[in-house]
């Protein structure tokens, strides 16, 4: 196995790098503080490239591997959260939703905008009596002549306030069940269509959530994504790239953290000397350090095997748990080794802290993946 980054993954990583701290290092605060995202900003990352870097060319995309993506979120994670999993929901979620089940037609309609980063790009699955029971979903769409009719109200939708194509899910046959889903992109204009409540949140407040409200929206039949009844194995298969995506929102959440605290403690002198050198504290950030490095070897292993069309639905699981576990652990490390100053707003790792408790929430509780995993442990 080669652990060694290619020229092309190097040069995302040192681009990806400079724009976060050249970019959004300096506004992340005031992002938080406000509950704005940096819209701008991340249509800078579209003319970059960054959105669409796993996706081909002719569709809009950079036309790099899915590690490189991976270590883009990596990267802009480090210094804004609510950047990267906006980043993350666009490209993993409803792009990748798209691509791998759309028809070429619908592709070359929607693709460009959400890869150039002309336009956000949403999911819509959860609802609020289906969260982790994705099969629980009530939405309903009928087909009547040229359009279905979709009716519900979805929930927690990253991207929501901010997006103009969305890829959502309604039931199209109630008598089948979970085979009874179905899967439409639906754009911000179509009638019946509205965003509903704004949430206010406890971390990743620059990124914005909202309901999605489907009153009679009438959304063309030729939007319908596949053929009626894929809708649910669509979702599922697209939120194992989604959790790749969410993994490398952890690491990158972690090290942010991490290196804050490296800084701080080589800096701060108490009993004469560099914290740096109190031994339980320099044992501790050894510890934090390889919890680090172990989740990194998880997420990038989960995106070779999804850029190698290896099977990558356990690998995703596994590195969603170690990625998210790691940030949580290391943003509570890193604020307590601040002492007071880790609980003060302009040494970031409060709202890291904050940001990194989501992470082992959403596409996919980390319960959720320990079902997954064990699930294929006795077959």
């Amino acid at each position: 196995m080669n652990f060694e980054l290619s020229k092309e993954q190097e040069l995302v990583q040192k681009t990806a790098r400079e724009f976060a701290e050249k970019v959004l290092k300096p506004i992340a605060i005031e992002n938080d503080e406000k509950s704005e995202f940096p819209i701008e900003a991340y249509k800078k990352m579209g003319e970059m490239g960054l959105i669409g870097l796993p996706y081909p060319k002719e569709y809009g995309g950079s036309g790099a591997d899915y590690l490189s993506y991976v270590i883009a979120v990596e990267e802009i994670s480090k210094v804004h959260a609510s950047v990267g999993i906006s980043y993350s929901v666009t490209t993993s979620l409803c792009a990748g939703g798209i691509i791998n089940n759309a028809s070429e037609e619908q592709k070359k309609k929607y693709l460009p905008d959400i890869l150039s980063g002309k336009k956000f790009g949403s999911f819509g699955m959860t609802e609020p009596n289906a969260g982790s029971d994705a099969s629980a979903a009530e939405t309903t769409a009928r087909k009547e002549g040229d359009y279905y009719i979709l009716n519900g109200t979805k929930c927690f939708i990253t991207n929501g306030p901010l997006s103009e194509t969305f890829l959502a899910f309604a039931i199209t046959d109630k008598s089948k069940g979970p085979k009874g889903v179905s899967a439409f992109i639906v754009e911000k204009g179509f009638p019946g269509f509205s965003i509903g409540k704004i949430e206010d949140k406890c971390g990743i407040k620059a990124a914005q959530v909202s309901e999605l409200i489907f009153k009679d929206c009438k959304v063309p039949a030729e939007n319908l994504v596949s053929e009626e009844g894929k809708g649910l194995k669509i979702a599922l298969s697209t939120l194992d790239g989604g959790r790749i995506g969410v993994a490398a929102q952890g690491l990158g959440i972690a090290e942010g953290a991490f290196e804050i605290a490296r800084k701080y403690m080589m800096e701060r002198i108490q009993f004469g000397k560099p914290i740096c050198k109190k031994q339980y504290l320099a044992f501790k950030m050894a510890e934090l350090q390889l919890e680090i490095e172990e989740a990194k070897y998880m997420v990038y292993k989960a995106a070779i095997d999804k850029q190698e069309g290896r099977p990558y639905s356990i690998p995703a699981a596994k590195a969603k748990i170690a990625c998210t576990d790691a940030a949580m652990h290391v943003t509570t490390e890193a604020v307590q080794m601040l002492g007071g100053n880790g609980y003060m707003k302009e040494y970031q790792v409060e709202r890291m802290l904050r940001d990194a408790k989501i992470t082992q929430i959403y596409e996919g509780t980390n319960e959720i993946q320990k079902l997954i995993i064990s699930g294929q442990l006795f077959r």
